[in-house]
């Protein structure tokens, strides 16, 4: 019996599959996320220390997504998957090993953070890149949304149970369980029939291969557009491993339950605007569903700044999540859907940069400006600046699409 059509890729059997793993890992992700914050924050009491471990996680993207990128299209890429879930089962264990033992310092959180990033430069864009092979161009967008939805489902009951277990139990505990999530991917892509193989490639060296995905990214204007966004929007606006903790505890005086049930509020308005986004029809995304969730998302986020109570931070944060998921969805398959065959790989590595590998600037610039002058600060200044940016480079666009070629 079919799907019907808000899940319509889960007719294909591959994705299915994957979807089901990944929906299982993702729990664990985010219950590790929370522990990770809090026992930052217990070890060293310090905002810019806590953006220090955001930075090392998200660093290794910006020096290395220009080499994954080539490395994805010329191998294939679901043994290059269970690949990298295999080395970030064995970070989740080593890191509850340290917690439970009593052991762990923030500099073996560091270096395992630094670890988690290196791998994640590779596993992002892979799995990106594989979507299309397992649900089809066609079903793209809906596969997308619900790769989204489970990924946000798992953001919003994550966060609760981790904030309940660390609270009980200890960090420890949470890392652990994220260790046995990877198990779940991994035997669901042993169960994929589909391989990922490359294309064949035009270029013939690394470096040439390297040039051939940025210019075709810089003089393609849509796809130039979309990552412009995506850059100052991550850069300035999506900080939220580092700044809701900050409010949580600096502005909103919570604990980790607190901590936890804040994380929720941003994964239920995600999952909202994935399910609203797998109701879109198929195809390229228009650019304002692009242009206008960015614009919603840096507005909310300067909103923040006047927040003062519990219910309100949760209800600005479902806004956030809202417009966040739509903005970045959105951006997924307009990659996608224009780059060739041979060139997704790159293409999906530039999206990984651009939206993670610039997370280092953006975490130690609000976790210094919060240190400074104060978390409400650090929010109306992400959020300010990620708004002006948006609003000229979208001008911008309206000029050159009105001035023609």
């Amino acid at each position: 019996m079919p799907f019907p059509s808000v899940l319509r890729a889960l007719n294909h059997r591959d994705f299915r599959l994957f979807w089901t793993g990944q929906g299982i890992s993702q729990l664990g992700t985010w219950m590790q996320s929370v522990g990770q914050s809090w026992l930052v924050l217990e070890l060293t009491n310090s905002a810019f220390l806590l953006g220090v471990i955001g930075a090392l996680q998200f660093a290794p993207m910006l020096f290395l997504s220009f080499f994954a990128g080539p490395v994805i299209d010329r191998l294939p890429k679901r043994r290059l998957i269970i690949g990298t879930q295999t080395v970030l089962l064995l970070q989740a264990f080593i890191l509850s090993a340290l917690a439970w033992t009593g052991h762990v310092q923030y500099w073996h959180v560091a270096v395992l953070a630094g670890l988690l990033g290196t791998v994640n430069t590779v596993d992002m864009p892979a799995r990106q890149s594989f979507i299309i092979e397992l649900a089809g161009t066609e079903d793209l967008m809906n596969a997308i949304a619900l790769n989204s939805a489970v990924f946000n489902s798992a953001r919003i009951i994550g966060p609760a149970v981790a904030g309940l277990l660390v609270a009980k139990y200890g960090v420890a505990l949470a890392f652990f369980l994220n260790g046995l999530s990877f198990v779940a991917v991994i035997v669901a892509l042993q169960a994929v029939r589909a391989e990922g193989r490359p294309h064949p490639r035009r270029g013939t060296t690394l470096r040439q291969e390297i040039t051939e995905g940025i210019q075709y990214a810089v003089t393609t204007p849509r796809i130039l557009l979309v990552l412009s966004l995506l850059l100052v929007v991550s850069l300035f606006v999506i900080n939220h491993g580092t700044l809701v903790p900050l409010l949580a505890r600096e502005v909103l005086h919570q604990g980790a339950r607190g901590f936890g049930f804040l994380m929720s509020s941003l994964g239920a308005g995600a999952l909202a605007g994935a399910v609203a986004l797998a109701l879109l029809g198929t195809g390229r995304p228009p650019i304002v569903l692009v242009a206008v969730p960015a614009a919603v998302l840096s507005a909310a986020t300067t909103a923040m700044a006047g927040v003062r109570q519990v219910w309100l931070a949760a209800l600005v944060l479902l806004v956030i999540g809202f417009s966040q998921i739509i903005f970045t969805a959105s951006c997924n398959t307009t990659l996608q859907l224009g780059a060739p065959g041979e060139l997704r790989g790159r293409l999906m590595s530039l999206y990984s940069l651009v939206f993670a590998g610039i997370t280092p600037f953006g975490a130690i610039f609000v976790g210094s400006m919060a240190e400074v002058f104060g978390t409400p600060v650090a929010y109306g200044a992400g959020g300010g600046l990620g708004l002006l940016c948006v609003l000229l480079l979208c001008a911008r666009w309206r000029y050159r699409m009105k001035a023609g070629p």
